[in-house]
C-alpha cells in the first residue's frame, strides 16, 4: 500500500484525484489544503512513523506555495517522490523544480489515467534507489567522497540526486555482480532523461568487427553481409542514456569514435558520409583497472578522463556484510512474488552461513542463492537445508556439523512459530556455526543417541575429532542406505543430503548402496 498526500487548493480536483487512486486498492489517500498544511501532515507522518511515499503538489497556493514547500519537503525526506501540478506551466519554474528534487511536472488539466501511470513509473524509479541503498555507492566529486548524511538511504539519494541534476558521463568501478547496471538505471530514471530510452550495451560480448556498426549503425551495402541500412545503438538512444558495460573492453579504435563522440556530439554511420548529432548521455562501468590499461597502452588516458568526470566506486560484498540481510530482504520480497510463495526470512543459523561466506559473485550470486532456497524451501523460512552445498562447504559445514544444526534448528522453529509473526524476520535458534570442536571426556568410551536418526554412534577410544565425525559419517549413511533400501535419490531426499554430497561420501568410504537394496 503506498501513501499519496494530494495538496491543492481546490476541494474539487483533490477529491477527484483521491477518488481516481484509491479506486485502485493500492493506494491509501489523504488531502492537504496548501503548501503549509502539507508540511504539517508530512511532519506528523514522519514522527508515527508512517510517512508519505509520494506528494502530488501544486504549484499555485495561499500561504504557502508550491515551490517554496518542495524544498521543505526534501529537507524532512530526501526520498520522498513529489510529483508539480500547475494550471500556468512555465519552462523557468519547471527546472527550478526538477534541480529542487521533483520527479516531474505536470500541466493541469490531465487525466486520470495519465497521473496513475506517471505516479506508477516515478514509484518505479524510486524502488531502483532502494534497491541500491544496500550497495552502498561512493560518489567522488572533484576528488573527495561525498558521503552524504548518516542514513544510508538519505546517502543514497544524495548521490542519485546530484547525478540526475546533471548530464555529465558517469564512470562505475567494481567487480562483477556488484549492480553496476543498477545503478545506471537509477540514475537514467531519476534524470531529466527519464522519458526516453535507457540503452545498454556489454562492451565484452561485441565481436571487434562489428563493433562500429553496433554502435553507430551502417548504411546498405556498405559491407559484405549489410544488406539493409541499420540504425546502431547511439542513434536509438537519442535523447536517453546509453550504458557501456565492460568499457574496458572496448577495441581501441572504437575508444577513438567513443571519444570524439563525447566531444563533439557527433558520429558517422559506417559507409555513409552524413554525420548525425547525438544527444546522449554515457555511463561507463567497467571491473577492470583502467589505470593500469592505460600504464600498458590499452586503454587511452583521454577518453579515461572523458568518462570519470563522476565516478562512483561499488565495493564488493565481502566488504560490508552488514547489508546482506537488508539485501536479503529485497530478494525475498523479490521472489516471493515471482514464485507465488510467502516466505518471511532467514533463521539465524542460516543467515550465519551467509554472513560468513565470501561471496566471490557479489551481490548477483547472493540473488542466485536465495531464488535457490526459495525453490528448495518448504517451510516459511530459509533453512540451513535449503542452502546450496557449495555455500556450506566454503564455510566448513561439515555433514556431522548439519545435521546437528539442522535438528536444532527445526526444534527452535517449532518453538518460536507462534512468536515469528510478531517478530523479527531473522530468527535465533540458540545454535551457532560449528567450526570446531573439543571433546572433554575422560572416557574412553560413550555412547550418543542420535535422537531422530534412531541409531547410536560408538567411540572406539581415539579421541580425535576427524576421525570421530567419519566414523557417524560412514554409519549415518549406511542406516539411512538401509531405511530407503539402497535407493539415491529417496536416501539424499529425507535424509536430508544434497545428493552430490551422499555420493561423494558413498565413493569416499566405499559404501555399495545396492548392498541395502532389501
Amino acid at each position: 500500500m503506498f501513501k499519496i498526500l494530494v495538496v491543492d487548493d481546490d476541494a474539487g480536483l483533490r477529491f477527484s484525484i483521491k477518488s481516481a487512486f484509491s479506486a485502485l486498492k493500492k493506494f491509501e489517500v489523504s488531502e492537504a489544503f496548501d503548501g503549509i498544511n502539507a508540511l504539517e501532515k508530512i511532519k506528523a507522518a514522519v514522527a508515527e512513523g508512517s510517512k508519505f511515499d509520494i506528494v502530488l503538489l501544486d504549484v499555485d497556493m495561499p500561504r504557502l506555495n508550491g515551490l517554496a514547500a518542495l524544498k521543505q519537503i526534501k529537507e524532512l525526506d530526501p526520498g520522498m517522490i513529489v510529483l508539480m501540478l500547475t494550471a500556468h506551466a512555465t519552462l523557468n519554474d519547471a527546472v527550478v523544480a526538477v534541480k529542487d528534487g521533483a520527479y516531474n511536472y505536470i500541466s493541469k488539466p490531465v487525466a486520470s489515467d495519465d497521473l496513475v501511470a506517471l505516479v506508477e513509473k516515478a514509484i518505479h524509479a524510486h524502488s531502483l534507489i532502494s534497491n541500491i541503498a544496500a550497495s552502498s555507492p561512493v560518489l567522488v566529486e572533484a576528488g573527495r567522497k561525498i558521503i552524504g548524511n548518516t542514513s544510508q538511504m538519505q546517502k543514497v539519494f544524495n548521490i542519485i540526486n546530484k547525478l540526475a541534476k546533471v548530464d555529465t558521463p558517469v564512470l562505475i568501478r567494481g567487480s562483477s555482480g556488484t549492480g553496476k547496471e543498477l545503478v545506471a538505471k537509477a540514475i537514467h530514471f531519476n534524470s531529466a532523461r527519464k522519458d526516453d530510452k535507457f540503452v545498454a550495451i556489454n562492451c565484452s560480448a561485441i565481436p571487434e568487427n562489428l563493433f562500429e556498426s553496433e554502435l553507430f549503425g551502417h548504411e546498405k551495402g556498405s559491407f559484405t553481409g549489410a544488406a539493409e541500412r541499420k540504425i546502431g545503438k547511439f542513434q536509438y538512444a537519442e535523447g536517453g542514456t546509453l550504458f557501456l558495460d565492460e568499457v574496458g573492453d572496448m577495441p581501441q579504435l572504437m575508444q577513438v569514435k567513443i571519444l570524439r563522440v563525447l566531444q563533439e556530439k557527433l558520429f558517422t554511420p559506417v559507409g555513409s558520409n552524413r554525420e548525425i548529432q547525438s544527444n546522449v548521455r554515457i555511463i561507463a562501468a567497467t571491473n577492470r583497472p583502467l589505470e593500469d590499461m592505460i600504464k600498458a597502452g590499452t586503454f587511452r588516458e583521454d577518453l579515461f578522463y572523458r568518462l570519470n568526470v563522476v565516478p562512483i566506486f561499488l565495493p564488493q560484498l565481502a566488504e560490508r556484510k552488514d547489508d546482506i540481510e537488508r539485501l536479503i530482504q529485497i530478494f525475498i520480497k523479490k521472489f516471493n512474488e515471482v514464485h507465488k510463495k510467502k516466505i518471511a526470512g532467514v533463521t539465524v543459523d542460516a543467515m550465519n552461513i551467509l554472513k560468513k561466506y565470501n561471496w566471490p559473485g557479489n551481490i548477483r550470486e547472493l540473488e542466485n542463492v536465495i531464488e535457490h532456497s526459495f525453490v528448495l524451501e518448504s517451510s516459511h523460512m530459509i533453512t540451513l537445508s535449503a542452502l546450496p552445498e557449495a555455500v556450506l562447504e566454503a564455510v566448513g559445514v561439515s555433514l556431522f556439523d548439519l545435521e546437528k544444526m539442522i535438528e536444532a534448528e527445526k526444534k527452535s522453529t517449532e518453538a518460536q512459530s507462534s512468536a515469528s509473526n510478531k517478530g523479527p524476520i531473522f530468527m535465533d535458534s540458540g545454535v551457532d556455526v560449528v567450526e570446531d570442536a573439543d571433546s572433554d571426556s575422560d572416557d574412553e568410551s560413550e555412547d550418543i543417541d542420535m535422537d531422530g536418526a534412531g541409531m547410536k554412534v560408538t567411540f572406539n577410544g581415539e579421541l580425535d575429532f576427524n576421525a570421530q565425525k567419519e566414523v557417524f559419517e560412514k554409519e549415518f549413511i549406511i542406516k539411512a542406505l538401509k531405511t530407503f533400501k539402497g535407493r539415491i535419490n529417496q536416501t539424499a531426499l529425507h535424509a536430508n543430503i544434497p545428493k552430490k554430497t551422499l555420493l561423494r561420501k558413498i565413493e569416499k568410504y566405499g559404501i555399495v548402496a545396492k548392498d541395502y537394496s532389501e
